[in-house]
């Protein structure tokens, strides 16, 4: 009886960390169903090691359909179709890992990619994993496809300190992202798995390679209406 009466107390306070956790990103999310996030954790963090904060908001509607239009092609093909989870994708993933081959790209969905990056940071192994996937079911819930696309291509990394499309498109193309054209949104989304390692502006190899792939699947995702969420 007496260790029940000692864990009592613990019990409570922890059924209480939870209730407040879980009403208060329900409240944060549903903030960010309407007002853009401010910052990130990873804007914070690259801020810090100097590589400074280069970002310009831009709704869905005034950016160019070529982007969210590459942005499935290239993360995610399932993106109008799923919950949040790409499991076939997730499946895949996991048994290349496995194998020792290269990992293939679709593990993550665009909505996991976005709960990451607006409410969480890069790393953190499986705690963090926990966290994206309830934030994932929460923007799944609360916002509509169309604010998830518009949400990730506003917060995601697109250079070293670069953060949007529009903010991108203004570095490489010297344009503002309401004129992509397929082959620059194309390059851009070429670039967002490994921002600061690739550059949409004269790309070479991988990139450059990958880059005319995901122009060649924009079609694919236009023909059969891939893409329809984000319209």
């Amino acid at each position: 009886m007496a260790n029940s009466s000692k864990l009592r107390p613990v019990l409570r306070f922890v059924g209480r960390a939870m209730l407040y956790f879980v009403i208060g990103s329900v409240l944060w999310v549903a903030l960010y169903r309407f007002v853009p996030p401010p910052v990130t954790a990873t804007m914070l963090v690259n801020a810090v090691d100097g590589r400074g904060i280069t970002k310009d908001w831009m709704s869905l509607d005034d950016m160019s359909p070529n982007m969210p239009i590459a942005a499935i092609a290239a993360e995610d093909g399932n993106f109008c179709r799923h919950f949040g989870f790409d499991f076939k994708a997730m499946y895949n993933a996991l048994e290349n890992n496995i194998e020792g081959r290269r990992k293939i790209r679709g593990g993550s969905t665009i909505s996991q990619q976005t709960a990451k990056n607006a409410f969480l940071w890069q790393n953190g192994g499986y705690v963090r994993k926990a966290f994206e996937a309830w934030f994932t079911l929460l923007i799944e819930l609360l916002w509509s496809k169309k604010r998830i696309m518009e949400v990730y291509l506003n917060v995601a990394e697109t250079g070293i300190g670069t953060y949007g499309a529009n903010a991108g498109s203004m570095r490489y193309f010297r344009h503002d992202a309401s004129r992509l054209s397929r082959a620059e949104a194309a390059r851009i989304a070429a670039v967002l798995p490994l921002p600061k390692k690739r550059a949409a502006v004269a790309p070479t190899g991988y990139t450059r390679r990958y880059g005319d792939r995901i122009a060649r699947r924009m079609g694919q995702v236009e023909r059969y209406g891939f893409a329809g969420c984000v319209k």
